[in-house]
Order: C-alpha cells, then structure tokens, then sequence
C-alpha cells in the first residue's frame, strides 16, 4: 500500500470515528437537556396547580364567610326587582318559544370579610341575586275541516336558580374589594408550609416525581415565614412561580429547589448513555486495532524488503574477516611462518562458524521466545570470553585504522552462563559498534566488580543514537531510519539476540547513548562464588 493511500485511509477512517464521537455526545446533551425540559414543565404543572388550589381555597372561604354573615342578617334591607321577557317564533315549525327571565337582587349589609385589624363596625353592601327562568313552548296546529278552533299546546318549564359563587356581587365588585383587603394581609396567614407541602407532595407524586426539595415564599428578595427549613436559592436548580398574582402587591413568588435534581436527570439517561458509550468504546477499540494492524502490516511489509535486501550483508562481517585472512597467508613473509598461518586458518574455520551461526539467528531468536532452547550454562571466567569474542573481529578494525584497547580489572570475573551464546553477545555488540562507525571505529571495553555482579562496558566513539531509538534497538527486526540510504547492512536481531541471551542468563542490558559521540552498551550480570 502507498505511503499517501495508506495516510489517506487512517485519515478519513479518524474523522469518521471523530464524527461518531461528536454525534454521540450530540444526542446526548440533546436528551439529557430535553429530559430537564420534562422535568421542569411537570413542576411547573405541579406549582401552577398547587398556586389555583390554593387560591381558590382563600376565594371561597372568603365567600363561605360571606354566605354565613348574610343568613346571620336575616332581612334584606332592600329588594329589586326585574323580569325579561322573550318571544321567538318559528314559522317553519308553527312553534312560538317564550323566555321569561327574572332576577331578584337582596342588599345587605355585613361586616368585613377579612380581617384586617380595622374596626369591626365596618360594613360592606352586599347584593345577593336570586335567578328565575321560565320558558314555554306554543305548537299551534292547523285548522280542522269540521270547523272548530284551532287547539294550543303549552309546554311549560321552569328553573329557579341561586346565582353560584363565583357569580355573587358585592357592591357590583365583590372581587375588587376582596382583592384590596387581601392585599394587606400577610403572607402566613394567607397560606401555611404544611398546606403547600401537602399539594406539591401530592402533585410530584401524580407526576412520577419522588426526590427531595425544598420550598420558600420570597417577597422580591426577601424570604418569607413560609419556608423549609433547608431551603437554599440553588440558581438554575431552583424555580420560582408568582403566587396570589391578582392580590400581590408585594411580588410573592413561590420557589422550588431540588438539591439531587441532576442525579435524577442524569440517571433517566443512563441506560442510553451507557450503551452510546459501550458502543462508542467498541468501534475505537475495532478502529484502534484495525490502524495498529495496517501499521504492523505495513512495518512488516517493509521488514521483509530490508530482510532479504539485507540478509546476505549479514556474511559481510565473516567474509571479509577470511578474505583478509586469506591476503595474509598469500603474503611470501607470512605463509613462511606457520604459526601465523595457523592462526589465520584458525580465525577463517572461526569465521566460517560465524557465518553458519548467522543462518540460524532468526530461528534462534523464535526459539528463545518460544522458551524452546536449551541453553546450558557452566562456570566459566567473563574476561577469557571478551578475549575470545575480540580475536573475531580484531582484523576488521585493523584494517580499517581502528582499535579496541581492553580495561578488564573485574577480580572476580567468575559468572554462569553458555561461552558460545555468550562469546556472540560479545561480538555482536562489537560488530554493531564497528557498524555504526563511519570513521576508524575507537572502542574500550571495561569490567568491573560492583556488589554481587559484574558490570561489562562497550563504549565507542561512533555516531551514536537518539533517546527514541535506545528505546526500541532491542526490539526485534528493529533498525534506524537512515531513508534510502543502506551503507550499514543488517535485518535488526543481533541486538534483540543481545537481550535474549543476557536476560535468559538473569542479568541486564541497557544503552547510554548520545547522537554524534557514540554509545555504550552496559551488561550486568550476577556473579558466583
């Protein structure tokens, strides 16, 4: 896959999930801010509902007072009386309806009816209205052909009726004069905490509303005797309803508050925003795992390329090691020396060994994962290996002006390990410095007692590493990024080899680094006695 499609991909396949994300969250501020909008509207019912109750029921004992107070009286002072009369005809039918209407009005006068603290003589004129309908019915039939006069039907209704309550006058205005003297009486013996709970319990209840609350009477900005005693103004959590609005010269108005309303909110959405989020959740761990798998495929794609463009680089090493060794021997001053020549065609057997070795790194390294090889170990002295591991290489850097100078001052150099696997963790470090050297490469190699364990140090003076790249330079296939450039040859295992072996012999590996200095690979391993 291109580099440019494969962007591409990842980004239209990002902006998806983000455009998923955001209509999620979308839908559900929409619901829970629709919810609040329910909630609201049913308290809003409920205090509209509790205020007309409560309203109604100081209007009628207002009247009730009244009624009583004029059967007290006994006698009208006066009466006044007028009678209404309506004839309607209907010529289609031959039917003649006639409305009789009558009103008698008794006058009073009582005593004030709330009390107000003024003298107790006051008095108020009260008309009391008496209603009387009658309404008759004429069916006139057409004449017979014997000669006799036409014969009346007469229908007859009456209906005597008390004006209701709310239909009783007062001086014509019995209303204004409630309404003026109730506008001087206070608001806690208009109305009490407990008739207010007792309506608002009941309407909540009606509504499907069960938490707490809590309520007050504000007069502007001031609160009132008619309280809870918990009651705080909670800004949007509290609603306020104004309360006796026609006699309210004082602006009473009725506040609510629910301390828990956002839980109760919250929680009537759960259900859905948990789904959205579980659902949610899966389509990025599915998006998550399906970038992580085209990025792994895409790394392995590459991988593959470099490995078999690389692999038979991987023999450089070896070969040019017997190439130089065969150049010496071929030389008439040391083919005459046969310890000379011993030791070349020594270092070539070594070297052709190597090479062998290099052909069973990869399933080397998978056998390791896969805890499937076998690696004995016996007592053997860390500074003869170093010494050992050094004579595989020492050509190279001969030849390329270079050196290798050996501090080896552990005393106690005694560790348990496998000299073969461990004379190639040795060498792989030391080739992996000539590698990265694009001069003469300069290499020390140090070891030290600390403790219990034995620290090994190969520093070079090479091109050294970024902090990013000693993270993953043990990981396996894993190589720098040098572009199209491949002057330094190699599939990415000898150092994941490193790890392998040193950690399987209980010890650590690690790397200081700085880019354009040179690194230097530590090895502690434990010693024994």
């Amino acid at each position: 896959m291109r580099k440019k499609l494969f962007i591409l991909l990842i980004a239209l396949m990002s902006l998806s999930l983000i455009g998923i994300i955001f209509v999620q969250g979308y839908y559900i501020n929409s619901t829970v801010k629709n919810k609040e909008d329910q909630f609201w509207f049913k308290v809003k019912n409920v205090l509209s509902n509790t205020i007309i109750t409560v309203q109604d029921r100081e209007y009628k004992e207002v009247v009730d007072n009244l009624n009583k107070l004029i059967s007290e009286n006994g006698k009208p002072d006066s009466k006044v009386y007028a009678e209404l009369s309506i004839i309607k005809h209907d010529d289609e039918k031959n039917v003649v309806t006639i409305f009789d209407t009558s009103v008698l009005e008794d006058n009073y006068k009582v005593p004030a009816l709330i009390d107000i603290g003024l003298d107790s003589t006051s008095n108020l004129n009260v008309s009391k209205l008496t209603a009387k309908k009658k309404t008759t019915t004429q069916v006139l039939n057409d004449l017979k052909l014997d000669g006799n006069e036409p014969t009346i039907k007469r229908l007859e209704s009456t209906k005597q009726q008390v004006l209701s309550i709310s239909e009783l006058v007062l001086n014509k205005s019995f209303k204004e004069v409630y309404e003026e003297q109730a506008k001087n009486e206070p608001i806690h013996k208009r109305v009490s905490k407990n008739e207010l709970k007792n309506l608002i319990d009941e309407g909540l209840k009606r509504e499907g509303i069960e938490l707490p609350y809590e309520f007050s009477i504000y007069s502007k900005d001031l609160a009132t005797k008619v309280q809870t005693e918990d009651f705080l103004f909670l800004g949007n959590k509290s609603k306020g309803y104004p309360i006796f609005s026609e006699t309210n010269p004082e602006n009473y108005t009725l506040f609510v508050s629910f301390p828990t309303r956002n839980k109760y909110i919250i929680s009537s959405v759960l259900g859905v925003t948990l789904l959205s989020f579980l659902f949610t959740g899966i389509i990025i761990v599915g998006f998550s795992s399906s970038i992580y798998q085209l990025i792994k495929q895409r790394q392995i794609s590459q991988i593959k390329t470099d490995f078999i463009n690389n692999m038979t680089h991987e023999f450089k090493t070896p070969i040019a090691t017997i190439n130089l060794a065969l150049d010496a021997i071929k030389n008439p001053k040391i083919i005459k020396k046969e310890l000379e020549v011993k030791r070349y065609l020594k270092m070539i057997k070594e070297e052709n060994k190597r090479m062998h070795a290099q052909v069973e790194n990869v399933l080397r390294i998978s056998k390791l994962e896969k805890n499937q090889l076998n690696i004995s170990k016996d007592r053997v002295e860390i500074n003869d290996l170093i010494l050992d591991a050094v004579t595989h290489i020492e050509l190279i850097v001969e030849d390329r002006k270079g050196y290798i100078n050996l501090h080896l001052n552990a005393k106690n150099p005694w560790i348990l390990a496998n000299e073969s696997h461990f004379t190639n963790v040795i060498i792989n470090i030391l080739d992996n410095a000539i590698k990265y050297s694009d001069n003469e490469p300069k290499i020390d190699v140090y070891t030290e007692n600390v403790g219990n364990n034995i620290i090994i140090k190969i520093a070079d003076q090479g091109n050294g590493m970024s902090k990013s790249v000693q993270k993953k330079v043990f990981e396996k296939f894993y190589r720098e990024h040098t572009g199209n450039v491949h002057n330094v040859k190699g599939h990415g295992l000898g150092l994941a080899y490193v790890k392998q072996i040193v950690n399987d012999h209980n010890g650590h590996v690690s790397v200081e680094s700085e880019k354009g200095i040179g690194s230097t690979f530590i090895i502690k391993l434990p010693l024994i006695s």
